[in-house]
């Protein structure tokens, strides 16, 4: 596993929050999807696609869990009827590591992280939930072939 330290700049951000269980999360995907195709703003072609877990679909109650869906725009976000609004994933010193695979296998590569590096590294976090970005796009890559990176915020 390669890991590196990185600089991560502030990225503007069109988001839609999932709320409920981890296993309807397709579906607020798919929403924002929607969104994307219909405001013409954050064009999955060009604009990098960002997800924000709050909580660990593992251990988080199905109803307590929630997943904010991002994609990188460089305009304001219009009033919408997809419940999409602007936010800012803030910037700074981050440990990044790519996860290679299905994102429903992510935590294989995050535990190592928290379980092993940082202890060794002396490195502490920030007061910031990781996130992951998407380098790969369903369905044009299968799930299997995903590339994502995880990045976790550093003091």
């Amino acid at each position: 596993m390669k890991v590196r330290i990185v600089d991560f700049p502030e990225v503007r951000v069109a988001a839609l929050e999932h709320c409920g269980p981890a296993g309807l999360l397709d579906e607020s995907v798919c929403r924002f999807i929607e969104w994307r195709m219909w405001s013409g703003q954050s064009p999955v072609t060009s604009s990098r696609t960002f997800g924000i877990p709050n909580g660990n679909p593992d251990i988080t109650p199905p109803e307590a869990f929630r997943f904010t869906i991002c994609g990188e725009t460089h305009e304001a976000v219009s009033p919408n009827e997809f419940g999409v609004r602007e936010i800012i994933i803030p910037g700074g010193r981050c440990v990044v590591v790519r996860h290679s695979g299905s994102p429903n296998q992510v935590g294989k590569t995050i535990y190592p992280i928290y379980r092993d590096w940082l202890p060794a590294s002396k490195e502490e976090r920030r007061d910031q939930t990781l996130f992951f970005e998407y380098l790969s796009v369903y369905p044009e890559t299968p799930q299997d072939q995903w590339q994502t990176d995880i990045y976790i915020p550093l003091q």
